[in-house]
């Protein structure tokens, strides 16, 4: 490499510095990388094209090439293709007389030269960091080595910051499948006790009441067994989708499993009736629901304990509310027999 001007070599140091210290993140990298192109170079513009397919996309843009973010290239008639394909860099004098390169593209985006190196992280070049200059003959040799030192480091943090969303992204959908039951979208059990215990944590605090609701759907077991099991999940579906719409944002609605569910409901004044909430979320849940040619009548059993009267932890309450439960289950039965 040539000597380069102390002035080029301090911008290098420092776009190397700030290029190490970028967060995380994909785009940000890559427009961080464009700025730091041009101030490098000393250029009016910089792209970074990633190939799609067979096209080259501008993926992050500054200076005069700023209003161009998406343009499409085709791989084999570009100069930044042909970068890719060879893997080594390439310098147009004057793109007007160049057939290497898109004409169109380097009109619209107003160069006459520019400098194009690949972006490679070990052994694969994804894509490439062009800087751009209206005037003819634009670059030296001090700017495209210049280019070319800080064009792996940023190949490199591209890298990183890809498998870091990557992992980020696995992470969340871990955790979400970890707290959500598949096949009604609601929290499932283990996300269930655990918002309990912050709604109980956030009660006692702020000296607020506190409802836990257990409640059992009515006549799974004979709906999968009569019309299988995809009546069984639409009728889940229905069910939690209605229990849903009974509640407030701040609520927890949960599926503990089968055709058990639970929730919760904080900041309940003290004068909270807790057989008119049990009535009206009865209430609220059942009603008919087409499957195929049969109408089904959904419904379910609802009980209710309330913090501080039924109990003060998480074990108590449910055990309360499961048991008040089970005696408006009881009663319904007997009623249908009288």
């Amino acid at each position: 490499m040539p000597d380069l001007p102390e002035k080029t070599l301090r911008k290098i140091i420092a776009a190397q510095t700030r290029i190490a210290q970028a967060p995380m993140d994909l785009g940000e990298v890559m427009d961080l990388a464009t700025e730091l192109a041009m101030d490098v170079t000393d250029s009016s513009g910089a792209v970074i094209e990633l190939r799609e397919g067979e096209e080259m996309v501008y993926r992050a843009v500054a200076g005069t090439a700023s209003h161009q973010l998406g343009l499409r290239i085709p791989l084999t008639a570009s100069l930044s293709g042909l970068c890719i394909r060879t893997g080594e860099r390439q310098v147009c004098e004057d793109s007007e007389g160049d057939g290497r390169v898109n004409w169109e593209a380097c009109r619209l985006v107003g160069l006459r030269s520019m400098v194009v190196v690949p972006l490679r992280y070990r052994n694969l070049v994804a894509g490439v960091l062009k800087v751009l200059k209206a005037e003819t003959e634009g670059f030296g040799t001090a700017e495209i080595h210049a280019l070319e030192t800080i064009a792996d480091m940023i190949a490199a943090s591209m890298a990183h910051a890809t498998l870091y969303q990557s992992r980020v992204e696995e992470s969340e959908a871990l955790f979400i499948r970890a707290t959500v039951d598949s096949l009604t979208g609601l929290a499932n059990r283990a996300a269930f006790h655990d918002r309990l215990r912050q709604a109980l944590a956030t009660a006692r605090r702020y000296g607020e009441g506190l409802g836990v609701v257990v409640l059992d759907m009515d006549r799974l077991k004979v709906i999968n067994d009569t019309l299988g099991h995809a009546a069984g999940d639409l009728a889940l579906k229905t069910l939690a989708k209605r229990l849903q719409g009974a509640c407030r944002d701040s609520d927890v609605v949960a599926r503990l499993g089968g055709d058990e569910f639970a929730l919760v409901f904080p900041r309940l004044g003290e004068g909270t009736h807790g057989e008119d909430l049990v009535q009206d979320l009865a209430r609220k849940v059942a009603g008919p629901l087409a499957y195929k040619a049969t109408v089904l009548e959904l419904g379910a059993s609802v009980g209710l304990a309330l913090y501080p009267r039924d109990g003060e932890d998480p074990d108590t309450l449910l055990k309360a509310a499961d048991e008040a439960m089970y005696r408006m289950k009881r009663d319904r039965r007997v009623e249908r027999q009288i």
